[in-house]
C-alpha cells in the first residue's frame, strides 16, 4: 500500500502529484488495467462453433464467387 503524508507547507496539489508519481513508479496502476480487462478463456463448445461457422461462412462464400454472384 503507497503512503503519502503531506510535509509542512506543501499544496494539495504537489502532494497529488507526489502520490501520482509513487503510484506510476510501483506500477500498481498498469497492473489494475491489465486486470481489469483481462478476457476470460472461452470454453471449448464455444470456440468450436466459432470454428464451424467459419467454416460455413467461407464455404458460402467460395460457393457465391464461382457462382459470379459476389
Amino acid at each position: 500500500m503507497i503512503e503519502v503524508k503531506k510535509k509542512e507547507g506543501e499544496s494539495g496539489s504537489a502532494l497529488l502529484f507526489r502520490f501520482s508519481k509513487k503510484m506510476r513508479q510501483s506500477g500498481i496502476m498498469k497492473e489494475v488495467r491489465k486486470r481489469r480487462f483481462r478476457a476470460r478463456p472461452a470454453n471449448r463448445r464455444k470456440v468450436r462453433l466459432a470454428a464451424q461457422h467459419r467454416s460455413a461462412k467461407k464455404a458460402e462464400t467460395a460457393r457465391l464467387k464461382k457462382l459470379g454472384l459476389l
